[in-house]
C-alpha cells in the first residue's frame, strides 16, 4: 500500500468506526416516538462533526501528515472533499432529525446559528462562479480567506447544539467518542487562527533584495531574522506575506528557487494576480516577510533512475532549485523540458544551460512555442528512445497543460506513482 494514499484511509476508516461505535452502543430506546428518525439523525451529525475535524486539521497544514497525503496540495484536494461532504451531511442531518417549532432549547438556536453560518461560507466559496456572491469577498482571495476563518466558530456551535437539545439520547459512549473529535477540531482551529506564532510556525523574515529577471517576474530574496524555517528540500514551497504592505499582507504559496544549503530563501514569482502584480511594483527591499513552511513532496531524488522534467513557464521554479542544489554529479538521467513562447521570457538562460554543459546526464531542451510549436508528449517519447513506461515524470506549470500531460502519458504506460506534479491551488 502506497504511503501517501493513508491518509485519506484513516479519515474512511474513522468514518466507518463512528457508524460502528453507535452500533455497537446504541442510545437507550426510551419508547419517545420516531426514536429511530432521531438515532439516525445523531450517527449523520457525529459523522459530520468527525468529518469537519478532519477538515480543520488538514487546513492547519500539519507538516507531519503530508507523507501520509501525497503533499500538501494533496491534503488539501481531501480537504475539499472532507468539507464538502461535511456540508452536505448538514443538509441530511437536517432532513433526518425529527424538527418540532415548539419548546425549542438552547440547542435549536445553536442549531439554526451554525448551519446558516456553515452554508453561507461555503456558497461564498463558489463566488468565482458566481458573481452576486463575489461581492461579499470584495473579489479578493484574502476576503474569501478572512471570512472563511469563521468556520471554526460554527464547528463549535454546531457541537455544543448536540449537547444542548431538549432531550437527546441516552448514548454516554458514542457521546464520548465525537466529543474526541471536537476537542481535535477545535485545536486545530485555535492552532491556525491564534497559536501559530507560538509554535515557531510563522518565521520572521527580511527581504534582502528585490529583482526582475524578465519584465513580468519578480525575484525576491530573503534572509531569516532570527532562526530560519527548518530544512527544506528542493522542489518544496513556502507561504509568504508582507505585514508592512498594504496590498502585500496576504499570505500565498511560492516555491522556493533556490538550494537548500543557501543561506537565504529565493523566491521566482510571476505577475499574473492583483497580488503579484503588487508585489512587481511595491516590494522594495527591506520589507518584513512572514514565512510559513516549507511544505511540499515533489522530490526528483525519490524518483527513479530515469526521469523527464517538464516545465511550463513559472514552473520552472523548483527545477531552478533541483538544479541549483546539485553539488556533484547528478546520479539520474534526466530529459529536461522548459517551454516558453519567447527567448525573452526564459528565466536564468545560462545558468541553465551551464548546468547542462557540467552534467552530462542533464539534457536540457528549451522550447520556444511561437517558433517550434507546442511541446508534446509524443516528441518527449521520441526522444527517450520511444517507450517511457519506465520513466519518472515531473512537471511543474500551468493546470490544463500538466493535466493534458498525465493523460497522454498515462495512455503510453507511465504507471500513475510515475507521474509527479502539484497544484498549486488551496481555495
Amino acid at each position: 500500500m502506497k504511503r501517501s494514499n493513508l491518509g485519506n484511509l484513516f479519515i474512511v476508516f474513522l468514518v466507518c468506526l463512528t457508524v460502528v461505535v453507535w452500533l455497537v452502543f446504541p442510545p437507550v430506546n426510551d419508547g419517545r416516538e420516531k426514536f429511530i428518525r432521531q438515532y439516525a439523525g445523531e450517527i449523520i451529525g457525529s459523522i459530520n462533526i468527525v468529518l469537519m475535524a478532519c477538515s480543520l486539521t488538514l487546513a492547519a497544514r500539519p507538516k507531519w501528515a503530508e507523507p501520509y497525503f501525497g503533499g500538501l496540495d494533496k491534503m488539501y484536494v481531501t480537504h475539499r472533499h472532507t468539507s464538502t461532504a461535511a456540508l452536505l451531511l448538514i443538509f441530511v442531518h437536517v432532513l433526518t432529525v425529527p424538527i418540532s417549532l415548539s419548546g425549542w432549547a438552547l440547542g435549536n438556536y445553536l442549531a439554526v446559528i451554525a448551519f446558516t453560518g456553515i452554508v453561507a461560507i461555503a456558497l461564498v466559496s463558489l463566488s468565482p462562479r458566481i458573481p452576486f456572491l463575489n461581492r461579499i469577498t470584495g473579489g479578493t482571495y484574502e476576503g474569501w480567506k478572512n471570512l472563511k476563518k469563521y468556520v471554526g466558530i460554527f464547528f463549535i456551535l454546531a457541537f455544543i447544539h448536540s449537547l444542548t437539545i431538549r432531550d437527546p439520547l441516552d448514548a454516554f459512549i458514542a457521546i464520548n467518542y465525537v466529543q474526541v473529535f471536537f476537542i481535535i477540531g477545535t485545536v486545530a482551529y485555535l492552532q491556525t487562527q491564534f497559536f501559530g506564532r507560538f509554535f515557531k510556525k510563522h518565521i520572521p523574515y527580511t527581504v534582502e533584495q528585490v529583482s526582475h529577471p524578465t519584465n513580468f517576474t519578480t525575484e525576491v530574496t530573503l534572509r531569516a531574522k532570527d532562526t530560519p524555517i527548518a530544512q527544506q528540500r528542493a522542489g518544496q514551497f513556502i507561504f509568504v506575506r508582507f505585514p508592512g504592505e498594504k496590498n502585500l499582507n496576504e499570505s500565498h504559496p511560492f516555491t522556493i528557487s533556490s538550494a537548500p544549503h543557501e543561506d537565504v530563501l529565493r523566491l521566482t514569482i510571476k505577475a499574473s494576480g492583483d497580488f503579484t502584480r503588487a508585489l512587481f511594483n511595491e516590494l522594495k527591499p527591506g520589507a518584513d516577510a512572514i514565512v510559513e513552511g516549507a511544505h511540499g513532496m515533489f522530490d526528483f531524488k525519490n524518483g527513479g533512475q530515469k526521469q523527464i522534467w517538464i516545465a511550463g513557464g513559472i514552473g520552472v521554479t523548483p527545477f531552478l532549485a533541483f538544479i541549483r542544489d546539485l553539488r556533484g554529479t547528478l546520479d539520474h538521467d534526466v530529459d529536461f523540458y522548459y517551454t516558453m513562447r519567447h527567448r525573452d521570457e526564459v528565466l536564468f538562460y545560462d545558468e541553465i544551460e551551464t548546468a547542462g554543459i557540467r552534467n552530462p546526464r542533464l539534457k536540457v531542451n528549451i522550447r520556444y512555442s511561437a517558433i517550434g510549436g507546442s511541446l508534446t508528449v509524443e516528441e518527449i517519447a521520441k526522444n527517450a528512445g520511444g517507450d517511457v513506461r519506465g520513466h519518472h515524470v515531473y512537471m511543474c506549470g500551468p493546470l490544463p497543460m500538466v493535466q493534458a500531460f498525465e493523460k497522454k502519458f498515462l495512455a503510453l504506460g507511465v504507471p500513475g506513482e510515475n507521474i509527479h506534479f502539484e497544484e498549486f491551488n488551496f481555495r
